[in-house]
């Protein structure tokens, strides 16, 4: 599944200092005077509403579509779903949408969602979503995916996408359904992709004389070059490798050895997410001893992360990340798709950039490399979920009126000539609509979704309170505070107290698991580097 000044380390980092910027810049544009005129430039100007309007829907768009803000200060304000609202409302007199800025924080969702005051719909990682779905916050959205788009119903031609199902409308057909939870229900809109690159300074790769690398090896070796001629090599901080290079280097290392330990396959979820470990398969992986110290690729794992951060910035606590790149202090800058628009859009930058994913592991980096390219760890960008306020007008899902115009909502903004004015209003994201045009700059993120998913999302997994723990255990490893036998400790009591807590939670088959266990064991015995051994 949402969430910069752009140098964000995390997609969740990204929103939450995005947040704090869409606030301060959609307060400065509702504060500043207007000139009269009735054309759409910014978020719709606050209305006194008529007692002919029967619905008022509270809208996240995310920041980086909030009407009336400017990405990274370049070109005009966002105006593109402010005109496509402004035309659904046309069509739709009795209703009225607000644009709201939430903070991207779990925190702060989960307080709105308990109390019943969350905004109509929100943005979030859906992962964030699968582990409160017993908790009736958010609205399945099967049955209007599975319906047709009336919008497109309308136009009257049968071969168009979204005439028979909403679905077919989706391009990202593999990585939209498989953003259904584990209970096989869809939570979520995929409205756009995403993916992370390593954009490189070419000037200084010359200068030094490395390539864009195709192994991991490589590339630490080219970063010792860079790092002997003067420069900064990669640019991260701590939630770049909480989240992003944990989830890559964990699934070089365990891609391998899925066909003995992946123990639950949906039909639904599964043409996407092969061999995706969830959290009821990790909780009970554990009890068998993987992740902990017994598991030699799980104590790797923290290894070549401590590699990698050898050839970083100094203070991965920092948030402007960007300007040691554009300056040229720095080679080489891991980043999520919209930063192609700062650069495409800096008209000082006085180099020439490009973009690279980062490169696998290889038998020479690990014994349990899996000789596999790096998987995809982003996919779904901006995901939409209805809460349940939406059918707060009759508490009952099936008899909201106020429901079906949250929907016709997202039906409305989906229809292609309106989402492109959306999505392509300038290069930031993926479009996920058949038939609507990728914009060249972004083009290399549209290659790198082709690979395969990752195998799991651990900070996603479990509760906040695990996330926050292996940051920052993770930070003070990383910098030397304390070893890796050590910070093995930290991690496994981490665990320990993350699975208890969701099997407390959570009704988990482990009978199921256990069964499953027992007849892969023959798959098992093959594979080298066991917890068993």
């Amino acid at each position: 599944m949402f969430i910069i000044a752009f140098d964000m380390a995390s997609w969740g980092t990204y929103f939450r200092w995005a947040s704090l910027a869409v606030v301060v810049a959609a307060g400065s544009w509702l504060l500043w005077p207007r000139s009269g005129d009735d054309s759409v430039t910014g978020i719709p100007q606050r209305r006194n509403y008529g007692g002919g309007v029967k619905h008022v829907i509270k809208f996240v768009p995310g920041p980086q579509y909030m009407p009336g803000t400017t990405p990274f200060g370049l070109g005009a304000p966002l105006r593109g779903i402010a005109e496509v609202v402004r035309d659904f409302e046309e069509r739709f007199p009795d209703t009225r949408v607000e644009f709201v800025s939430v903070p991207g924080v779990r925190e702060y969702l989960v307080t709105q969602l308990s109390s019943g005051n969350a905004p109509d719909i929100v943005m979030v990682n859906v992962e964030d979503v699968w582990v409160d779905v017993q908790k009736g916050w958010y609205v399945p959205l099967d049955p209007y995916l599975e319906a047709p788009n009336p919008f497109i119903r309308e136009k009257g031609n049968p071969s168009l996408p979204g005439y028979e199902q909403w679905w077919d409308m989706f391009k990202y057909q593999a990585i939209s359904r498989g953003k259904a939870a584990p209970d096989n229900l869809n939570y979520c809109i995929s409205f756009d992709m995403v993916e992370t690159g390593i954009f490189y300074n070419k000037d200084i790769f010359r200068e030094v004389g490395v390539e864009p690398p195709e192994t991991w090896d490589d590339w630490l070796l080219s970063m010792e070059k860079v790092k002997a001629a003067g420069y900064i090599p990669l640019l991260m901080n701590r939630d770049s490798f909480n989240d992003w290079a944990v989830d890559l280097v964990f699934d070089q290392l365990y891609c391998g050895i899925l066909p003995g330990i992946d123990l639950v396959q949906e039909p639904v979820r599964e043409a996407y997410l092969q061999g995706y470990l969830d959290w009821d398969e990790l909780c009970f992986l554990f009890e068998q001893g993987f992740f902990t110290q017994k598991d030699p690729r799980y104590c790797e794992l923290w290894k070549h992360l401590h590699d990698l951060r050898q050839y970083c910035n100094q203070n991965l606590m920092g948030t402007d990340l960007a300007r040691e790149f554009v300056t040229q202090r720095a080679a080489m800058l891991w980043m999520p798709t919209p930063f192609t628009y700062r650069l495409t859009g800096d008209r000082q930058l006085a180099f020439e950039w490009g973009i690279f994913y980062v490169p696998q592991f290889t038998r020479k980096t690990s014994d349990y490399a899996s000789n596999t390219p790096m998987c995809v760890i982003g996919g779904s960008g901006t995901q939409y979920e209805v809460t349940n306020s939406a059918f707060g007008d009759t508490g009952d899902p099936a008899t909201s009126e106020r429901l079906k115009r949250v929907m016709a909502l997202l039906q409305f903004i989906m229809v292609p000539e309106q989402y492109e004015r959306v999505v392509n209003e300038y290069a930031s994201l993926l479009p996920n609509v058949v038939g609507v045009p990728v914009l060249a700059s972004i083009q290399p993120f549209a290659d790198i979704l082709e690979r395969q998913y990752t195998t799991t999302k651990w900070i996603f997994t479990f509760d906040l309170k695990f996330a926050d723990i292996q940051a920052r255990m993770l930070e003070l490893y990383l910098n030397d505070g304390i070893g890796q036998e050590e910070f093995m400790r930290w991690q496994v009591d981490n665990l320990n107290t993350a699975t208890r807590n969701l099997l407390l939670r959570k009704d988990i088959d482990m009978a199921r698991l256990e069964k499953r266990w027992r007849e892969l064991a023959p798959v098992r015995e093959a594979m080298e580097g066991l917890p068993r051994e």
